[in-house]
């Protein structure tokens, strides 16, 4: 018999085959669609990414409203996924459709602020700490505007990151630990350039490795998630950042903290619950409700000094910021979300559920005996297939399984119940109920009896 992470992986197979064909036969409408798509989108799909995912062709959806959605084919399903974090409260919250359907009769984009920039500027600094604040499209340039301004602000070139980090698509971090040696990662496609001339990769909860990048004082900034998420959750070893925030200041080193996915945490974000004090912040994803934009802020000091760069540098375009950066569309969005979703009574709510989620997966792993964790990050919760939770991304990724993965991803939607595709995150949101958690911890109980 082989078993692979505790799984009969003869039944497993077994199990997926049988998973795929059940998919194909439900969903007519989504399979034409796909063949459709074929006909004129690179790879069949809007983003390749798109075709990673454990089912057989594309689901396509009708729509998503709250923790629901429908598929074009009349099948509903509970959504822990949430577009990865885009919709972590929700598809569309009612008052943020409520107010892009008023700000749609007032105009999209101007290149000109809004009212609402003064106001949703004034809301991040109270909420998160930091007082000064620009406005991106996506995480992605956020994290990559960041590390502009870091450089521009210190006159130093090189950054540090953790190994497994995920930034969204800034080439920069795209470098990992293999077998201990910083590798630029292969998959990162088109790149020509060396990452590893000026990006340093060292281990998460590795204080000596931190100090061993910095020891050299030309690092302009560490950039991190304060528990990294997309290789698999990693939590910060308790002191860990009170200790790497003395060692980085020490060097003259910013800190970026990014909490694109840590948001779970609570209304300040994990740094503000955990007394991280970051030079620089990213939020990008949740903070429209599924609009696409992105903030970021600045401590008081770090401000002037990038405003100082700003002023001496020669006229022209600096590379930072699009035409539709701040956009008066985005910027409603963000001023409904953090005035009306993203707020205590939500999180409570959330954290409650998350944790019954925690137990509930945590006993049926135990029930079935298999060699597995459920870490936590609020609202944010995973399996893991390791006894305990990794302590780093190598860690991490050891324990990662694409194809068991998929099977328990299938097996789950074909039953309604959608989670991430991609190392078995799950988050609850304020429309989220009871009966939702205990229906993805049921279906879940049942998968683990299909493959043990």
């Amino acid at each position: 018999m082989n078993i692979r992470h505790g799984v009969n992986w003869e039944r497993a197979q077994a199990l997926l085959e049988h998973e795929r064909q059940a998919f194909a036969a439900a969903r007519p409408k989504s399979q034409a669609l796909s063949a459709q798509a074929a006909q004129h989108l690179l790879f069949g799909v809007p983003l390749h990414w798109m075709n990673d995912w454990s089912t057989p062709f594309s689901l396509y959806v009708e729509e998503a409203r709250g923790a629901r959605f429908t598929d074009v084919d009349g099948h509903r399903y509970v959504d822990f996924c949430l577009g990865d974090t885009g919709a972590m409260f929700g598809h569309a919250p009612p008052p943020v459709a409520r107010a892009l359907a008023a700000q749609a009769e007032r105009g999209f984009t101007t290149m000109l602020p809004s009212e609402d920039a003064v106001w949703v500027s004034a809301e991040l600094a109270r909420r998160f700490g930091l007082p000064y604040w620009q406005f991106a499209m996506t995480a992605s340039d956020a994290n990559r505007f960041v590390l502009r301004w870091a450089r521009a602000a210190t006159g130093r070139d090189k950054i540090v990151v953790f190994n497994g980090c995920y930034h969204g698509t800034v080439d920069d971090v795209f470098v990992d630990l293999i077998d201990g040696r910083p590798t630029q990662r292969a998959s990162l496609l088109g790149q020509v350039h060396d990452l590893l001339d000026h990006t340093r990769v060292v281990e998460f909860n590795d204080l000596a490795a931190l100090a061993d990048a910095l020891k050299h004082n030309d690092v302009a900034c560490v950039l991190a998630e304060p528990a990294m998420t997309n290789i698999g959750m990693v939590l910060p070893e308790a002191g860990y950042w009170q200790e790497a925030q003395a060692l980085i200041r020490r060097h003259g080193t910013l800190l970026a903290i990014d909490e694109t996915h840590t948001i779970s945490s609570g209304p300040g974000g994990y740094a503000k619950a955990h007394g991280i004090e970051p030079d620089l912040f990213v939020l990008g994803k949740p903070v429209g409700g599924g609009v696409p934009c992105a903030v970021y802020g600045f401590s008081a000091e770090l401000a002037a000094r990038a405003q100082q760069a700003k002023r001496t540098a020669p006229p022209g375009h600096s590379g930072i910021g699009t035409t539709l950066t701040a956009n008066m569309l985005a910027m409603s969005a963000m001023r409904a979300m953090l005035a009306e979703v993203m707020t205590e009574a939500a999180y409570t709510h959330m954290f409650a559920l998350a944790s019954r989620l925690e137990s509930g997966l945590t006993e049926a792993i135990a029930r079935h005996a298999l060699p597995w964790c459920v870490t936590r990050v609020g609202a944010r919760t995973e399996f893991q297939f390791t006894p305990s939770p990794p302590r780093n991304g190598s860690e991490a990724r050891a324990q990662l399984d694409d194809e068991l993965e998929h099977i328990v991803h299938l097996y789950l939607l074909n039953r309604g119940v959608l989670i991430t595709p991609f190392h078995n995150m799950m988050l609850v949101c304020p429309a989220t109920t009871t009966q939702d958690v205990d229906r993805l911890v049921d279906t879940f109980d049942a998968c683990l009896a299909a493959l043990t």
